[in-house]
């Protein structure tokens, strides 16, 4: 018998993907395999950080950040390695890679053409996006315009060799994660758009520009407010349209298309009642699924215990599964889209796109996103404090944070396996492989190849070709990186904190007082080190506590991001520091902690109070405590004026008492 269901055609899927990588290679390849057995559709690769900015595995500044957030790929044996028994002429490969893109594009092409594939049959997406790192993320290597360039280069390249390849994928995702307004991840993304699009002009004939422009894809990220999310991607499909159109004149509605790729938001996890996680992580699947005019064309969800550590593979086959059971046992793939006409979607849509296009003006104005670098990172350290003081003064509810606190202990969190542990001898093992693959290989070749490369760099070739030769010849990715460092320059971005205080005083009055009537004591103003050990570059929460800190009256050093230990020591030296905040989210806390406790006290710096911010859970934070460290911090601690008032009462006994 026929019915209505019957009749009804279904659209396809998404892709269904899950961000992984982990410890190494070999340990990566075998959860892909597992993944993708269990019904995942598409691979999306994590890289180690030592990988995404360039650093081989045993460089002073990858200590303790090797295969923590992701797959440490040092050279094309780590590449073969990942993919072995995965024909990656069937895959579709999403690496999230940005500085270094270049070179991991070049290590996938090569391993393809071992394994005998085709290449212009290869499918996937190279994040390559720069400009989001030095707003958001911080994995740059080299300066913007340089960096502008290596993307072009690879856009320019795929066009030739890999016409299905998205050599671009525009990440507004960690624009939302660092505080951007729904605007400001429409307007900042769209410029980065417009920025890439206008450099590729000159690098790819005028009768195949129209179809790049229809190979850039995005990556956004899913809030918790379902609404206003929906209708923001809502806003990108009609804004991204209208630029196509008139500002690059692209008439064929097929280039046009606004396509895109979601994780939905993990700065919204909650370390407090994380059960809850899987609730606000649905949700904020539908918004970017329920319309089909804006439905994403991949979707990879966090796990539900991400705000606790790293997830085991059942964590993130839960969140597979809630993909799998949206699409394949709902009838949402059977209808045309569910919000057309709606008067109060149309009217937040166009609402929103008004707020995008003021601020696309301003940036255009300055020059474009890669001029703008500056403005739009204050833009986001501004919008993020403000985020957080709504949640901290209660104008924002997180449910099990700032209300219905009281609840039963979760069970999912009890036990020893509650959350994975990355494998301890992971490092070292990185370490002897790599060893063993630089006394293996021809120097020669290594060296002939990495001669062209930086030729390339120096002359404006494009840097794709002699990637590639590196990669086949055996050089490695600090190799790589360190040809690229010397030709382009490095680069330490902007912090987006004002040296000025705000105009935010909700509670700060009894702290201003407390900072004041302590720093007369010293004799001079209470001074705070704030930075970033490794290579985390997730600046968010250090932003936030410096700028929270001048707020209440503190003398602020902040010093970025990527910090050596003996750098630490050295600007506490300087600065005369009476306490230091330091902030890790890779998980590499242990290491990095144990080193610089253990140089400040050589330097004689054990009396300067340390606290310690990331995702650090309770057994470390006692093994921090034991170290020294006189505070730590994780998500939980939202309320940043408890955390101004801890730091203190730091100094009050440490630094006045004894004088």
């Amino acid at each position: 018998m026929t019915n209505a269901t019957q009749d009804r055609t279904k659209d396809r899927p998404w892709l269904f993907r899950t961000y992984a990588g982990h410890s190494t290679a070999k340990a990566s390849n075998a959860l892909y395999r597992g993944n993708l057995a269990k019904g995942q559709t598409g691979l999306s690769v994590a890289f180690d950080l030592p990988t995404q900015t360039g650093y081989d595995s045993d460089h002073e500044l990858s200590r303790g950040e090797v295969g923590k957030v992701g797959v440490p790929v040092a050279h094309l044996g780590d590449m073969r390695a990942l993919f072995d028994d995965i024909p990656v002429d069937q895959m579709n490969t999403s690496m999230t890679i940005n500085a270094t893109a270049p070179w991991l594009l070049a290590l996938y092409i090569a391993v393809a053409e071992e394994q005998g594939a085709d290449i212009s049959a290869l499918q996937g997406t190279v994040q390559n996006d720069i400009i989001k790192e030095y707003l958001s993320r911080g994995t740059y290597v080299c300066p913007p315009k340089p960096s502008m360039r290596m993307i072009t280069d690879v856009a320019a390249y795929t066009r030739e060799h890999l016409p299905k390849w998205n050599p671009m994928n525009i990440c507004s995702y960690h624009l939302q994660e660092a505080g951007a307004t729904p605007e400001q991840e429409l307007a900042f993304a769209l410029a980065t758009a417009t920025a890439v699009l206008d450099d590729l002009k000159g690098k790819v004939p005028a009768e195949h520009f129209p179809a790049m422009v229809g190979r850039i894809s995005f990556f956004v990220n899913a809030g918790i407010r379902f609404v206003t999310e929906m209708c923001k991607m809502r806003a990108f499909v009609d804004l991204w349209d209208e630029i196509c159109r008139e500002r690059y004149g692209v008439d064929d509605p097929k280039f046009r298309r606004f396509r895109y790729g979601v994780q939905v938001n993990s700065l919204g996890l909650t370390e407090q009642q994380p059960e809850n996680n899987v609730y606000r992580i649905l949700v904020e699947m539908l918004a970017v699924t329920l319309s089909k005019k804006a439905r994403a064309r991949a979707v990879q969800l966090p796990a539900w215990n991400e705000a606790l550590g790293l997830p085991r593979p059942w964590d993130q086959q839960w969140s597979l599964r809630m993909q799998q059971i949206m699409a394949f046992e709902t009838d949402l793939l059977e209808y045309d889209d569910l919000f057309d006409g709606n008067p109060a979607v149309d009217r937040k849509v166009e609402s929103l796109k008004e707020g995008a296009r003021a601020e696309l003006a301003t940036i255009d104005g300055m020059g474009g996103a890669v001029e703008a670098i500056e403005y739009m990172k204050s833009r986001l350290v501004e919008a993020n404090a403000e985020r957080i003081g709504d949640i901290e003064q209660g104008e924002t509810t997180v449910v099990g944070v700032n209300k219905f606190t009281t609840g039963e202990p979760s069970p999912l969190t009890a036990g020893d396996e509650a959350i994975m542990v990355a494998d301890a001898d992971a490092e070292r093992d990185q370490i002897e492989r790599l060893n063993a693959w630089r006394s293996e290989r021809d120097d020669s070749a290594v060296k002939g190849a990495l001669d062209e490369l930086r030729q390339a760099a120096a002359t404006g070739l494009n840097v794709m070709p002699a990637s590639i030769k590196a990669a086949k010849a055996g050089a490695t990715t600090g190799e790589w990186g360190n040809v690229v460092r010397t030709a382009f320059g490095q680069y330490r971005g902007p912090t987006g904190v004002s040296k000025n205080p705000s105009n935010r005083t909700e509670g700060l009055e009894n702290i201003r007082a407390a900072v004041d009537a302590v720093s007369d004591k010293l004799g001079r103003r209470l001074k705070f080190l704030v930075g970033k050990p490794g290579l985390d570059g997730h600046s968010n929460g250090a932003e936030q506590i410096a700028a929270r800190a001048r707020d209440c009256g503190m003398d602020i050093s902040y010093e970025g991001i990527r910090l050596t230990p003996d750098e630490i020591v050295s600007a506490a030296l300087e600065d005369d520091a009476h306490v230091i905040g330091l902030s890790i989210l890779s998980g590499s806390h242990i290491p990095l902690m144990g080193d610089l406790m253990e140089k400040l006290r050589t330097a004689g710096l054990a009396h300067i109070p340390v606290v310690v911010g990331g995702i650090i859970p309770e057994d470390d934070a006692d093994r921090l405590r034991a170290m020294g460290v006189a505070k730590v911090y994780t998500p939980k601690d939202f309320e940043l004026n408890r955390i101004m008032t801890d730091l203190v009462e730091l100094v009050e006994p440490q630094d006045v008492a004894a004088q």
